[in-house]
């Protein structure tokens, strides 16, 4: 009597260990876990476009910083020959006919 009770408890702890398994259940088990792949998937070819999108964008960005930062070192050595004294003793000799006196052509005046 004692062998019948453990061999049907062998029996029965086999057919629902670790769980008893409902055939209804499956489809709807095998639906969602398709369901969320499916999900996944889709998420991960979305965020590997934007990705690349905002990284084209950030390389665009920085070509555009580049040609910004040359564009200013140009105007600030375009900036430091204008204001030199040779550059601005030319301009007053060729446009306003301006001219360093000579020794003889200056005068003192005493007090």
């Amino acid at each position: 009597m004692n062998m019948d009770r453990i061999q049907y408890w062998v029996a029965t702890l086999r057919t629902e260990w670790p769980f008893k398994l409902r055939m209804r259940f499956w489809p709807l088990v095998v639906s969602v876990l398709f369901l969320c792949c499916l999900a996944t998937g889709l998420a991960i070819v979305t965020t590997t476009h934007m990705t690349r999108v905002q990284f084209a964008q950030l390389q665009q960005l920085e070509q555009e910083k580049n040609q910004l930062q040359t564009e200013w070192g140009q105007l600030l050595l375009e900036e430091g020959a204008w204001s030199t004294p040779a550059r601005i003793e030319q301009i007053a000799t060729e446009r306003l006919d301006m001219r360093i006196p000579d020794v003889n052509d200056v005068e003192v005046i005493r007090p």
